[in-house]
């Protein structure tokens, strides 16, 4: 046995090291992520002035869908067209806008947002500005297909602003979007750490506030973005499922601009009586009837729709989710559809139409924010890519249903357009990811 002098002394040196601090383990430099980068910095100047200047691309896109609506009935007189030729012009532009989509996608992916966004626009204003002094019909369709290639590249705006917003102001901000910097997310993404740094320093600097402690440090994706990626086992219900969505928003949304000039041009009003006389066959193709003045001052009443409820759908799509506020809106556009199957005056129909324009807007802006939220960083491009080209077939079988179908039979075209919504209204009720407060992800 021990000494009572011995234990008590071994006690005491026990004691010493129990109670002398472990010098903690040398941890490296403190880093942060993009997210934590974007979140601290917050909301602020830099974000209004990016708003304003990327509001122009939803504000040309916005101005040549309208501008194949309202020309529809100049060009049938002009070269003396029947229906289904003007249906091509529609068709065609949405047949560029499809094919590009996703060679644009696949392209911002790899060089950047910014990139596509500068040459798209320069591409859709160049062809557009050759489209007004066409020769021919054929000439006009050939160069307005060319005018959609261009504006396929504009969806690289939405991506851009949606990737420097912080989440809690996202749902705000981007229904209100319709000196850019390059995407902090995808510099980082790419490994081009210290340009997402000047970015990010910049963009403190103009909101005033500070940047987090330490370096940034992100995960760098082996890989950009493939459209295999988006039938990945974790992602292949959601890209179905919105990939519907979109066609059937489109199928709406442009089937709804082109019906009320339809409806309009050719005078299908219940107060009438009777729908205007047509030419016999042999009198030729060309039935002439141009909108009046009248018709325009409809067209311009129905358009500030889609102003109209941006208020609301920012409350709906934080309060109830993309999801719910989605599929609400889509339900509630089929029944509009349905209503203009019932007899109505003048003013009855601007104000369904001022209804119609205002849902299928806010159709559109949730839908594109599900999208640019539910995708990681490496693949968000290819995803709003993929979707944009999609949902064009959509787009490209609305003039036929609207200046095709709807002459012969409007029972039959607005149900048609009513049971698309319905379906997708489905579709978006029961998507799998809801992205309401939810950080945008950098990779897979």
């Amino acid at each position: 046995m021990m000494e009572p002098q011995l234990t008590k002394y071994v006690n005491t040196i026990k004691m010493e090291e129990m109670a002398t601090p472990v010098p903690e383990a040398s941890q490296g430099p403190k880093t942060y992520s993009v997210e934590d980068a974007v979140e601290t910095i917050g909301f602020g100047r830099f974000h209004i002035l990016l708003f304003l200047i990327m509001g122009s691309t939803g504000i040309a896109e916005a101005m040549e869908i309208m501008l194949i609506a309202v020309i529809s009935s100049s060009i049938r007189c002009e070269w003396r067209l029947q229906s289904w030729q003007v249906a091509l012009v529609t068709m065609m532009v949405f047949f560029g806008y499809m094919i590009f989509s996703i060679f644009l996608g696949l392209l911002a992916d790899r060089y950047g947002r910014l990139k596509i966004l500068f040459i798209s626009f320069l591409w859709g204003a160049y062809f557009s500005l050759l489209t007004s002094f066409s020769p021919s019909y054929v000439w006009f369709v050939f160069l307005r297909c060319l005018v959609g290639c261009g504006v396929a590249g504009h969806a690289q705006g939405l991506i851009i602003k949606t990737e420097f917003l912080p989440k809690n102001v996202r749902g705000y901000m981007l229904p209100l979007s319709q000196f850019i910097p390059e995407s902090a997310r995808f510099n980082l993404s790419v490994g081009k750490n210290q340009e997402a740094m000047e970015t990010l320093e910049k963009i403190a600097k103009i909101n005033r506030s500070h940047m987090p402690e330490g370096t940034i440090h992100e995960e760098v994706a082996e890989n950009t973005g493939k459209f295999l990626d988006l039938l990945d086992r974790k992602y292949l219900r959601t890209s179905l499922q919105i990939w519907v969505i979109w066609l059937g928003i489109a199928f709406a949304y442009y089937g709804t601009i082109l019906a009320s000039t339809e409806l309009l041009e050719n005078n299908l009003l219940c107060e009438t009586g009777q729908a205007p006389e047509r030419p016999a066959p042999g009198d030729g193709p060309c039935y002439c009837n141009l909108l009046s003045p009248s018709d325009y001052h409809t067209l311009i009443i129905s358009t500030l729709g889609e102003i109209a409820l941006n208020p609301f759908n920012i409350v709906a799509i934080n309060l109830l989710g993309r999801r719910w506020s989605l599929g609400i809106t889509l339900t509630t556009t089929g029944i509009f559809f349905l209503l203009l199957n019932i007899c109505m005056s003048r003013a009855g129909l601007i104000g369904l139409f001022f209804c119609l324009r205002a849902l299928v807007s806010a159709n559109f802006n949730t839908i594109y924010i599900y999208t640019a939220e539910v995708y990681p960083t490496v693949m968000r491009a290819i995803g709003m890519g993929t979707s944009g080209s999609l949902c064009r077939i959509g787009a490209m079988a609305a003039p036929f249903i609207a200046q095709v179908l709807l002459s012969k039979s409007i029972i039959g075209g607005l149900c048609l357009f009513a049971s698309m919504c319905f379906i997708c209204a489905l579709s978006a009720f029961t998507l799998p990811i809801e992205t309401k407060g939810r950080a945008l992800q950098q990779v897979k």
